[in-house]
C-alpha cells in the first residue's frame, strides 16, 4: 500500500490569509481568512495587508491542519507562494513556510500563483472535470488578464496579456465610480442581473487580436457618468442596475472576443477559465453559450478555487511534488513573477 502524500498548501500573495491540506490530490481542507481592514480604503493597502497575515497565519494553517484531521507530523511537503504578489504579504508566507519545513525536516516547494490558478483545474473534484492538453486558459483577476496556452502542468506560454490594467481592476474602478464600496465586481454582478445589458454603449478598446486594454474603457466609464450626472443628478441611483448590466456586458464581449481569437488562431476548442474574476456569472453563462454555439468545452473552477486560496497551491505544490521539483531554504519572495516561470 502506498504512503499518502499530504501538501500543506500556505497563500499570502495579496490580503487573503489561506492554507490548505491535500491528500493525493483531493483537498481535505481550505481554509480563507479575508481580511476586512481595506474596504474603508478602496483598496489593498500593503502594510496593513502584510500584518494581518502575521496574526493570521498561525490560526489559519492551525485550523487547515484540524479540519483535515491530521497532525503537523504527518504532512510529506510545505507549498507555499514565492510570487507574484504584494513583496511585504509574500514574505509573511515565505518566511513562515521555510521555518515551518525546516522544523519538521520535510520538502519545502515554491509555487508560482498565476500558475497555481490555471492548476486549480486539476484538483481531484467529482463535481468537476479536468481539461486535457492542450487548453487554453483565461487568466483574469485584480492583477492579471492573460490568456495561456497551457501544454503540460508546467509548459505554458502566454499568447496575449493586458498591456495596461487587469480586468478585475476594471470592475472595482468601476464599482468606484457608481460609489459601490471595495471589492467592487462581485456588487457589480449582483446589480447587473437586474439590468438590461444593451441600456448604454461603451466603445470596446481596438488593441492586437489577443491582448487587452482596459484603461481607456474606465476612463470613458467616467467620462459617461459624470456628464449624465450633469444633466441628472440622481442618475446613478436611478439606472444602477442598468448601468451595471452595460459595463459588465462590454467587459464580457472583450473577453469572449480575444477568446474567440485564441481559438481561431490555435484551434484548440478545450477553453478553461481561472483566476478571482471568473467568479463572475455572466462570464460562466457566455462560456456555456459558447459550448453550444462554437463547440467548445468549457472548464469553470468552483467558486471556492476562483479567488485567491491555498488548494491552489497545494495542487501545484503536489504537482511538483511527484515530479521531485524541490526549493532550497534559500529560496526568496519574487513579488515579479510571470505565469511561464516555473519557480
Amino acid at each position: 500500500m502506498k504512503t499518502p502524500i499530504y501538501i500543506l498548501g500556505i497563500e499570502s500573495s495579496c490580503d487573503d490569509t489561506s492554507a490548505s491540506v491535500i491528500c493525493d490530490g483531493k483537498v481535505l481542507s481550505n481554509v480563507v481568512a479575508n481580511q476586512e481592514v481595506h474596504s474603508k480604503y478602496g483598496g489593498v493597502v500593503p502594510e496593513l495587508a502584510s500584518r494581518a497575515h502575521q496574526q493570521n497565519i498561525v490560526p489559519v494553517i492551525q485550523q487547515a491542519l484540524e479540519q483535515a484531521a491530521i497532525t503537523k507530523e504527518k504532512l510529506s511537503a510545505i507549498a507555499f507562494t514565492r510570487g507574484p504578489g504584494l513583496m511585504g504579504s509574500l514574505l509573511v508566507g515565505t518566511s513562515f513556510a521555510k521555518s515551518l519545513a525546516l522544523g519538521l525536516k520535510i520538502p519545502l516547494i515554491d509555487v508560482n500563483h498565476m500558475q497555481a490558478h490555471i492548476l486549480a483545474h486539476f484538483i481531484i473534484d467529482s463535481a468537476s472535470k479536468t481539461p486535457p492538453f492542450p487548453f487554453i486558459c483565461l487568466t483574469i483577476s485584480g492583477g492579471h488578464t492573460q490568456i495561456v496556452k497551457v501544454t503540460a502542468h508546467f509548459k505554458m506560454e502566454i499568447l496575449g496579456e493586458t498591456i495596461d490594467d487587469a480586468v478585475g481592476e476594471a470592475f472595482d474602478k468601476s464599482a468606484k465610480i457608481l460609489g459601490l464600496p471595495y471589492p467592487g465586481g462581485p456588487l457589480i454582478d449582483a446589480h447587473a442581473k437586474l439590468g438590461n445589458p444593451k441600456a448604454f454603449a461603451f466603445t470596446k478598446p481596438k488593441v492586437g487580436d489577443l491582448d487587452f486594454s482596459f484603461s481607456g474603457l474606465k476612463t470613458g466609464i467616467l467620462y459617461f457618468i459624470q456628464k449624465q450626472q450633469r444633466i441628472n443628478p440622481h442618475f446613478i441611483e436611478e439606472n444602477l442596475n442598468d448601468i451595471c448590466a452595460s459595463i459588465q456586458f462590454t467587459i464580457v464581449e472583450i473577453l469572449m472576443d480575444k477568446l474567440k481569437n485564441a481559438v481561431k488562431q490555435t484551434n484548440i476548442k478545450h477553453i478553461a477559465i481561472a483566476g478571482g474574476v471568473s467568479a463572475n456569472s455572466e462570464i460562466r453563462n457566455r462560456l456555456k453559450l459558447a459550448e453550444q454555439h462554437f463547440g467548445w468545452t468549457s472548464y469553470i473552477p468552483k467558486f471556492e478555487y476562483t479567488t485567491d486560496n491555498a488548494a491552489m497551491i497545494a495542487i501545484t505544490g503536489y504537482l511538483k511534488y511527484l515530479n521531485k521539483e524541490f526549493a532550497d531554504v534559500s529560496v526568496t519572495a519574487k513579488a515579479r513573477l510571470k505565469v511561464t516561470e516555473n519557480s
